[in-house]
């Protein structure tokens, strides 16, 4: 059996509940034992890429339950030769290469000198997986969007060579992830934060025949090059966009990789109904992806608050611990991703108040105070070790504040902590 040859394309997401199916759905197509590396070049000039590398495995690790390795191929301007032949040597070697957030200028400078993008072509041509997400997919088409440069440097758009590995797959296209973002709230922030009005710009500069190929947030489209298909993933839609005009496919649909090299000059006709394994486990897993809140952090904190208020509202002990745990495993989850501030925000004030009121239901007699509240002060605490370990102060501090609230002192001792519920008279 040939080795089988993928790319994965990601908007956003790469490390969020949203695309823990996918992921594992490339892994399946490896076996059991994979030879995994993450390339963490796109944010090593970060000051705490050593901290995002790690939290990038843990997520591999223990939310799609494979093992992976970072490269540390931070930079490759540091003059240490050897550790940059290790690690492109590691990279060489590896069956499946992913990269994902940073910036995209920073990652394309610092593999413009080595042998990682022959690399990367050559699994392509003859067995493993690349999968890109965010910056890094930026970096994958033709041309790319010095993301960095325009939107927060407020350099006019223009465009710079990228890798161009899909040309020779007959895509010529650039890759802009992020393509439905909406950050801005009051101004265009679609199209990788350039907005109609700048991507409108710039297109007619892309080189010739170029076109653009969009991925939504928390999206993904595989294209299985032995099969030639391309499966759309994830939550959103792969737009084909040519000289403004734009062709959606949307998540759950399977194409032939054809309807990719025509780059929108044709309706996508040739889509192919979805093959749905007979596999149990797989169907159990899609179906929990979609009821468990996974969308985004935002949606598992509403969904979980009103979980937790018809469960105090039935008196119902257990299932209001259960929803707070909930949320916290939530929070936890969608750390290791880049959060935007107002979901976190949400999610952290829905948990101090739930804390809070399963804490007041507890003092008014639903069930023994300590039975009631104990695992979540400890689950809340466990999360604050953790979010203090990754100086994620906001979290921690939001999380003492929130059980402070439910009349539940926190002590910091040598001994470790300790807790304490207050008597509120």
């Amino acid at each position: 059996m040939s080795t089988p040859r993928i790319l994965a394309i990601m908007g956003s997401g790469e490390t969020a509940p949203t695309m823990r199916v996918p992921h594992r759905q490339i892994f399946d197509r490896f076996g059991a034992d994979v030879d995994a590396v993450m390339l963490d070049t796109p944010f090593g000039f970060q000051e705490n890429a050593p901290i995002l590398a790690e939290k990038s495995t843990e997520y591999f690790r223990e939310t799609v339950g494979r093992p992976v390795e970072a490269a540390g191929l931070f930079r490759t301007d540091s003059g240490d030769v050897a550790s940059i032949e290790r690690a492109v040597a590691r990279v060489r070697a590896a069956q499946w290469v992913f990269a994902g957030p940073g910036s995209p200028t920073f990652a394309l400078r610092q593999w413009a000198t080595t042998p990682i993008p022959a690399a990367l072509a050559d699994k392509l041509q003859t067995g493993g997986a690349v999968v890109f997400s965010s910056a890094a997919a930026l970096t994958l088409g033709v041309a790319t969007i010095p993301v960095y440069e325009v939107y927060k440097v407020g350099v006019d758009p223009f465009w710079i060579e990228g890798l161009d590995l899909l040309s020779p797959l007959g895509i010529h296209a650039a890759v802009i992830p992020h393509y439905d973002n909406t950050e801005g709230g009051n101004h265009d922030t679609r199209f990788c934060y350039l907005g109609e009005r700048r991507l409108a710009m710039i297109e007619p500069e892309l080189p010739e025949g170029a076109f653009v190929l969009g991925v939504d947030e928390h999206t993904g489209v595989i294209i299985d090059l032995e099969s030639d298909t391309a499966e759309i993933v994830g939550k959103g839609a792969v737009t084909l966009r040519r000289n403004g005009e734009s062709v959606r496919i949307e998540t759950g649909e399977t194409v032939s990789v054809d309807v990719l090299r025509a780059g929108g000059d044709v309706a996508p006709s040739g889509v192919l109904p979805r093959t749905v394994r007979d596999d149990s486990a797989d169907s159990a897993e899609l179906a929990e992806s979609a009821v468990s809140a996974d969308d985004s952090l935002g949606t598992a904190a509403s969904v979980l608050e009103a979980e937790f208020d018809a469960a105090i509202a039935s008196g119902d002990a257990d299932g209001a611990v259960a929803a707070v745990l909930k949320l916290e495993q939530a929070i936890v989850e969608w750390s290791r991703d880049t959060l935007q501030s107002d979901e976190a925000d949400r999610a952290r004030a829905a948990l101090r108040s739930m804390i809070s009121r399963l804490g007041g239901a507890a003092m008014a007699g639903l069930r023994d105070e300590r039975e009631v509240v104990g695992p979540v002060v400890e689950a809340a605490l466990s999360a604050r070790a953790v979010a203090r370990t990754e100086k994620a102060f906001a979290v921690s501090d939001a999380l003492r504040d929130g059980l402070t609230a439910a009349g539940i002192e926190v002590r910091d001792t040598p001994n470790g902590v300790e807790w304490v519920i207050v008597d509120p008279g």
